[in-house]
């Protein structure tokens, strides 16, 4: 394997990716690409090196993407106001429509875009493959769902053929209609579901910083519990912690909250000593 061809140039040194690349080698990383990833178009290309240099290498890796900002634009140009509830979009018939046009277009994006960096992958969405049922949210949350089961077979087969599922954080209702899901949650789910080594959450955040605003590499759950106590963490950053704090007490190893606005984030925290956001571990 010729890793000086896999590896971008301005990626973490070939001596440290040789290091990683054992660790990684029987498990599953669990990645999360959400906010300017999917709408800055030179973090977008990076995320799409980072993927298929994870590919290349021969290790399994799920994504799940998001598509927040994505979906505001549809919605913006259909006039139609957003409202939230505890940080979930309130989500009816029409919306729902647009919700679902607008991940999809992303997932295929995701999909062509690492189909010609010649990489394997899939899509996972409730038009193909749907690998998500759900419960629903809340009542007047509307089509907001929480995943309920999780076709672990179905992502492994897609694993197995060295492919990588590209998950749409979208999900089906025993009423068979399709309900949009947050996509921390998808992927924390899945990342329990599978046990995975590794759960990356991207974010525009640095990562979880202490009283003076400086990053903290890593912490554990209680300390993280005692920080949403105090009200040091807050705002968007609540659920995510939870959902880090979900995944780490039920089977994955660690958990980290990976600033997405810097260069091969992605490869950085997986494959050097550095790594690029907080470590969150049992």
């Amino acid at each position: 394997m010729n890793l000086e061809n896999i590896i971008p140039k301005d990626g973490p040194s070939i001596e440290e990716v040789k290091k990683y690349i054992k660790k990684y080698s029987n498990e599953l990383i669990v990645i999360k690409c959400g906010g300017s990833v999917l709408l800055d178009v030179s973090l977008f290309n990076q995320f799409i090196e980072d993927i298929s240099a994870i590919n290349h290498l021969g290790l399994s890796v799920i994504v799940v993407h998001g598509g927040g900002k994505n979906i505001k634009k549809e919605l913006d140009k259909h006039k139609i106001e957003s409202k939230f509830i505890d940080g979930l979009r309130v989500t009816d018939e029409n919306t729902m429509t647009i919700v679902e046009k607008a991940l999809l277009e992303l997932n295929t994006e995701i999909l062509n875009n690492l189909t010609n960096k010649e990489a394997n992958a899939k899509s996972v969405t409730p038009k193909s493959e749907n690998i998500i049922k759900i419960t629903p949210e809340k009542k007047e949350l509307g089509f907001v769902g929480n995943p309920k089961k999780i076709n672990k077979e179905a992502l492994l087969n897609i694993v197995t053929e060295k492919k990588v599922p590209i998950v749409a954080p979208m999900g089906v209702g025993d009423d068979g209609k399709i309900y949009n899901i947050n996509a921390d949650v998808v992927s924390g789910s899945i990342a329990k579901e599978l046990n995975s080594r590794r759960l990356l959450l991207m974010t525009d955040v640095e990562g979880v910083l202490d009283k003076d605003k400086n990053l903290i590499s890593e912490i554990d759950s209680k300390l993280a519990l005692k920080m949403l106590k105090d009200g040091d963490i807050s705002g968007g950053m609540i659920p995510k912690i939870n959902t880090c704090l979900d995944a780490v007490n039920n089977g994955v190893t660690g958990v980290v909250i990976v600033d997405g606005r810097k260069p091969h984030s992605i490869l950085f925290e997986l494959f050097s000593d550095k790594g690029a956001g907080t470590l969150i571990r049992k």
